[in-house]
């Protein structure tokens, strides 16, 4: 073992503060291990770019399939034969690089609102991220995001929750902005005490005498966070297993689901989470019919989900909801560059034990005279309405004023399970719902 002086001693404690710094945490609110019955858990998916719903779920039949055939005569998914999409219902089929997603539709698991969006106008990237995730439409100087205003108001965030919101990638998105309780992190190995291999147990307790002795948030959070390092270091395996013979793609976007997974089975009380999978805007060579580009990321996307699902499906899935959604949707008619510019109304989709599976959404049509702007899929579903429903029904917040100002008259479309709370609104708001939408 290697004489270490009292100077290197304390660089190398240094150095594992400055490991722990690297995961971002900021001004913790975590408590103790879980004691009681583990919280909920929302991971909300977003796909940045604008996806291209109307690709993803495309009409199979009947007059829209004509005029979704004259606006779109390269980039059309075939309606039967080679490359067909997969059938939902008369109406409406699924791309079929979404088999996997396909499968749990059929299973009752998937849910797909069509024509949803935001109710405001814009083609702004930036512009539509972020009126979604702060959750206030046409307004950007909100302070925070919309999941950080319901880890604020839940009713049922308690001690237990040791780590309430994880951001995996390397930067908190700003459906989370302001939630100082939220880690960001792209591995568990984010997640370890990082010390001299030879003194790393007498450095680790150097550190945490050094933040016990004190009763500062400061203090508080370096005690806290090594409590929840020593649980992850304790529970993690040396390699993962998925379960049920799970198979995650290969990527990016799958190890951070991965990830995601290996935190919910560690019952370190996890409850909201995020994940970002980019690359949707697709003005150029997006892909004839059913195959190309877009494929491309379908299927990630979708044995992404589907490895998901299927490894937390051995006790985990039963409080387990997995929202999609993206900016806007694209033009219906493609471009001169075999691809689609920004439009407007999209879909979004939801995944769960306790997700009433089917289509969802009042669908508008796609006649130039039913066409936002004469060119865009109309949004009939404010966006907020699916999420309002997951946050009465799943994680038992009715504090829907708070978390989404200005939004009132909520009704649910019946897309998850669950007890309905009367919604609290705290305040007079506006009415921006449409009518009631029904299967």
């Amino acid at each position: 073992m290697p004489n270490l002086t009292r100077r290197q001693f304390l660089v190398g404690c240094s150095a594992a503060i400055a490991a722990m710094a690297g995961a971002r945490f900021g001004t913790l609110a975590w408590a103790n291990p879980m004691t009681n019955t583990p919280p909920e858990i929302l991971v909300v998916i977003f796909l940045r770019g604008g996806c291209d719903g109307l690709n993803i779920v495309p009409p199979i039949a009947g007059e829209d399939r004509q005029y979704y055939e004259e606006k779109r005569p390269s980039l059309k998914v075939p309606a039967s034969g080679n490359g067909a999409a997969l059938p939902l219902n008369a109406q409406f089929g699924l791309h079929p690089a979404c088999a996997p997603l396909h499968d749990l539709y059929q299973d009752g698991r998937l849910a797909l609102v069509l024509a949803t969006g935001l109710t405001v106008d814009t083609r702004s990237h930036f512009d539509a991220m972020d009126y979604i995730e702060l959750g206030t439409p046409g307004r950007k100087d909100t302070a925070t995001g919309w999941l950080t205003r319901h880890l604020a108001t839940s009713p049922h965030l308690s001690s237990a929750f040791l780590l309430p919101a994880v951001a995996t990638g390397s930067m908190r998105p700003t459906a989370l902005l302001g939630a100082d309780q939220s880690v960001a992190l792209n591995n568990l190995d984010e997640l370890t005490f990082y010390g001299h291999w030879a003194y790393r147990d007498d450095q680790r307790r150097a550190v945490r005498h050094m933040y016990e002795s004190a009763t500062s948030w400061l203090h508080r959070a370096g005690v806290r966070t090594l409590d929840l390092l020593d649980i992850v270091e304790a529970r993690k395996p040396p390699s993962y297993t998925p379960d049920n013979g799970a198979v995650y793609p290969d990527t990016g976007f799958g190890n951070r689901l991965k990830v995601l997974a290996q935190l919910i089975k560690m019952d370190v009380g996890l409850h909201v989470a995020t994940v970002d999978l980019g690359g949707w805007d697709t003005h150029a060579y997006q892909g004839d019919g059913s195959g190309g580009y877009f494929a491309n990321l379908l299927d990630e996307l979708s044995r992404g989900l589907n490895a998901f699902y299927t490894d937390l499906d051995s006790g985990y899935t039963d409080r387990l909801t997995v929202v999609v959604l993206s900016e806007f949707g694209r033009r219906l008619r493609e471009n001169a560059n075999r691809g689609t510019d920004h439009g407007h109304g999209n879909i979004m989709m939801v995944l769960g034990k306790q997700v009433n599976g089917g289509l969802y959404g009042q669908w508008p049509g796609l006649h130039e005279d039913q066409l936002y702007d004469r060119a865009d899929l109309q949004v009939t579903t404010d966006y907020r309405r699916v999420l309002s429903e997951i946050l009465i029904r799943r994680l038992q917040n009715p504090n829907l004023g708070s978390v989404f100002p200005g939004y009132t008259g909520y009704e649910p479309l019946g897309v998850v399970q669950g007890e309905d709370l009367p919604p609290q609104y705290g305040g007079s708001q506006q009415n921006v719902f449409l009518p009631l939408v029904v299967r």
